[in-house]
């Protein structure tokens, strides 16, 4: 008779793990970085303490994880937002009305993530990622304005680099204000007229 000496195959996970950390997104929204527990992290992802952190790790591990998965999340759909083929103002009223859009969406917690939490939290890993996905939302700005220059709908001396600056910081200002309680009917508004700033071909 041949024995089966196979290993058992391991208790499968209990939880989905995507959907674990999505939950943890809004223990951090909930209570900040510094206010979160272990306990309350346990409790906000249906995770068991054991699982939580054989598969997630620490406290800040999980914020980690959580902040690229969501970075990585929202910039696809930005990028898709001002990089769709349009004319090169729907492009960034796109790009604007996105940021408040996901700012004001229903059921969530009102602003952004990576703006309205992120950057408390006091990690050089963290303030490091934050400042590479700044650079890299300017860089894909300054992209959509050279294809803008070479369509002639700017001139070529348009200032391009400082420009995309201020398209993403009217884009982070937005989702503040969004944060703030400002009904998106304005802020969308405020896009609009904002888009039409950043186009004027004067000198910046």
């Amino acid at each position: 008779m041949i024995q089966n000496t196979a290993r058992p195959v391991g208790r499968p996970r209990s939880f989905d793990e995507t959907r674990a950390l999505e939950k943890a997104i809004q223990v951090f929204w909930a209570k900040g970085y510094d206010a979160v527990t272990i306990d309350d992290l346990v409790t906000g992802m249906g995770v068991g303490r054991p699982s939580l952190y054989a598969v997630f790790g620490d406290k800040r591990a999980i914020f980690l994880r959580v902040l690229k998965s969501y970075a990585e999340r929202k910039g696809a759909s930005a990028a898709k937002a001002l990089l769709s083929p349009q004319g090169l103002r729907d492009s960034i009223l796109g790009f604007l009305r996105h940021a408040v859009e996901s700012a004001t969406e229903k059921g969530s917690a009102r602003g952004c993530l990576m703006i309205c939490v992120a950057p408390l939290v006091n990690d050089a890993e963290v303030q490091h990622f934050l400042l590479t996905a700044v650079a890299g939302g300017v860089a894909l700005v300054e992209r959509r304005f050279r294809e803008g220059i070479s369509a002639g709908e700017i001139p070529p001396d348009f200032p391009v680099a400082a420009r995309a600056t201020q398209v993403t910081d009217l884009a982070r200002g937005l989702t503040m204000r969004a944060q703030m309680g400002t009904p998106r009917k304005m802020l969308l508004k405020d896009a609009e007229e904002a888009t039409d700033l950043v186009l004027l071909t004067g000198r910046a």
